[in-house]
């Protein structure tokens, strides 16, 4: 059975349970030396779609399952897990070593997802990569937002669950985003197989964010 860090850490991973904290539904590819690791469950996530060894690490006297890759390999790792359908924070090295600190500093510099993939080494130039939105009106009225943020091509349609449950699986969306509090009432009108991003109220991810989508698409124009 997997182990997450427990109370009793290591100065590294103390940093890292803070910093994976912050992500908690993304594998967290976390920059130690010329090696990315990944912890706990993590590890038994990245092992098994990598075919990498899991191996385990101590930490303040107890084992944590561990699995990594020389950092040099990321072009040929990250595709796979994203790929997997995972969504995957980058977690980096912001300063060089010194003698006198135990802990570098470290922080997350790139989250990457199914849905807003732009670089060519995690895209499929054969067909489209969409990342869908979902929000559910009243009188079961559904509104749909499909995005592909690598060519701008952006599309929108409102109508019954049978008329966007067509165009979902037309589209075959790579990621679908939809309020938190209607998850139960997404899986039970488009069921479990997407790989989905639920977001709180009034808040998006911050590189759908509307600033960030201009200058993406923008440059795609």
């Amino acid at each position: 059975m997997s182990k997450e860090p427990s109370e009793k850490t290591t100065p590294l991973m103390e940093q890292y349970v803070k910093i994976k904290a912050k992500y908690p539904d993304a594998i967290l590819l976390f920059r130690v030396g010329d090696f990315y690791e990944t912890f706990g469950q993590d590890a038994v996530k990245a092992s098994r779609v990598l075919g990498i060894v899991l191996t385990s690490r101590n930490n303040g006297g107890n084992d944590v399952e561990l699995a990594g890759f020389p950092f040099h390999s990321l072009d040929l790792y990250l595709p796979r897990l994203v790929r997997g359908g995972y969504r995957v924070a980058i977690c980096e090295q912001l300063e060089k070593p010194h003698p006198q600190k135990k802990i570098v500093k470290r922080g997350v510099t790139e989250v990457v997802t199914p849905g807003v993939a732009v670089d060519d080494k995690l895209l499929d130039h054969k067909s489209n990569n969409f990342l869908a939105s979902v929000c559910f009106g009243r009188e079961e009225t559904i509104g749909v937002a499909f995005l592909d943020i690598s060519t701008g091509e952006f599309l929108v349609s409102e109508g019954d669950l049978a008329s966007t449950d067509k165009l979902i699986q037309s589209f075959q969306p790579s990621e679908i985003l939809f309020s938190k509090d209607r998850r139960k009432l997404f899986e039970k009108s488009f069921g479990d197989k997407f790989y989905t991003l639920p977001w709180k109220n009034g808040f998006l991810p911050g590189i759908l964010r509307r600033k960030s989508c201009t200058a993406i698409l923008r440059s795609k124009t």
